[in-house]
């Protein structure tokens, strides 16, 4: 996720809509939560921020890629193919 220079409460979003839009417009992220967890967020499209966005997801697929490569290979038993499609 993108680091947010506000965080708002969906009331408060609401109540403020065209406020976080000229935030937005510049160049700021908002995110905003319902009941504390973040839901969604709000920021400025195209330009700059496209591309560290472009570039912040680029990043974590590599380290995710990276973390899957480096886990082996999960033991979990031997099973017959009549164990698998055995039909109660």
């Amino acid at each position: 996720m993108f680091a947010a220079d506000l965080t708002v409460s969906a009331a408060e979003a609401n109540r403020s809509f065209s406020k976080l839009l000229r935030a937005a417009k510049a160049g700021r992220w908002v995110t905003i939560t319902s009941h504390g967890r973040p839901v969604a967020e709000l920021g400025p499209v195209g330009g700059d921020a496209a591309e560290v966005r472009a570039l912040q997801r680029r990043e974590a697929n590599r380290r995710l890629v990276a973390h899957l490569k480096a886990q082996g290979p999960v033991g979990i038993g031997p099973w017959t193919r009549d164990q698998l499609y055995d039909r109660d």
